[in-house]
């Protein structure tokens, strides 16, 4: 059974096509809330629409790619239209870590991806916060960092660089819209099994069997689903005093 801690609420999900966007905008959707399913990949991402609307949810599928800023100006404007107003929000779009050391990172790789996780994340609060400025109505806004953006990886340059920024943006957000009402958190994964991690296993051929006892106290990895939950209590008036700071669902690690 899943509690309605989201009925009658607006929310979007970016990068919600598959892994933890796909499983938070599905529990979204089960727990009451009206979903748009953001995503630039529109195949995947309307069929995870489908199956919202065939379990009995309410979504929509827009396509967005975050790093344009019509794009996501135009993905807040038809949310609001469809719905009338917005009232949550979380910002998960991001690509896939990069693989190189400092001394030889690809230049043309890292703006690639500091446009998605860092300028996408920043564009999306940007217009996500304008509208539930002008709602005058509070609102929660949840952006995806990762343990990456507490505890640095080897051969990550780019990717730790913006997810530490994200959590940077993350505060600044929050300490500006605290007295409007408007919550900005994030949270922050650790090893969960999704498609992008499985491609990174295969990529830097690690031992998917050994590798989760390095990234976990629990020993294993986590599922999209317990960071899907994470963004629906924050999403949640459940959390209604926390904002400006980040929830970690890393199993422990960075605790190791």
């Amino acid at each position: 059974m899943t509690f309605q801690i989201l009925a009658d609420k607006v929310t979007l999900v970016t990068g919600a096509a598959m892994g933890m966007g796909e499983a938070t905008a599905k529990l979204f959707a089960e727990s009451g809330a009206k979903v748009a399913v953001v995503d630039f990949n529109d195949v995947l991402g309307q069929k995870v629409t489908d199956e919202i609307v065939a379990a009995g949810g309410q979504a929509i599928f827009i396509h967005c790619d975050i790093s344009k800023a019509a794009d996501v100006e135009a993905m807040v404007a038809k949310t609001v239209a469809t719905w009338g107003r917005l009232d949550a929000a979380v910002n998960n779009a991001a690509l896939t870590p990069d693989d190189k050391p400092v001394s030889d990172f690809d230049e043309a790789y890292w703006d690639r991806l500091m446009a998605v996780d860092l300028k996408g994340t920043a564009l999306c609060l940007k217009y996500e916060l304008r509208q539930m400025q002008a709602q005058g109505m509070g609102g929660s806004i949840i952006n995806i960092s990762s343990v990456s953006g507490f505890r640095p990886q080897p051969a990550n340059v780019a990717y730790v660089a913006a997810k530490h920024a994200v959590v940077g943006i993350t505060k600044v957000a929050a300490m500006e819209n605290g007295l409007a009402g408007i919550r900005v958190n994030s949270v922050a994964p650790g090893a969960i099994d999704t498609p992008m991690l499985r491609g990174a296993i295969e990529q830097f051929g690690l031992d998917p069997v050994e590798y989760p006892k390095q990234l976990s106290e629990l020993g294993r990895f986590g599922q999209a689903a317990e960071i899907a939950q994470a963004s629906a209590w924050l999403a949640s008036d459940l959390s209604s005093y926390v904002t400006g700071t980040t929830l970690h669902v890393d199993g422990g690690y960075t605790a190791m």
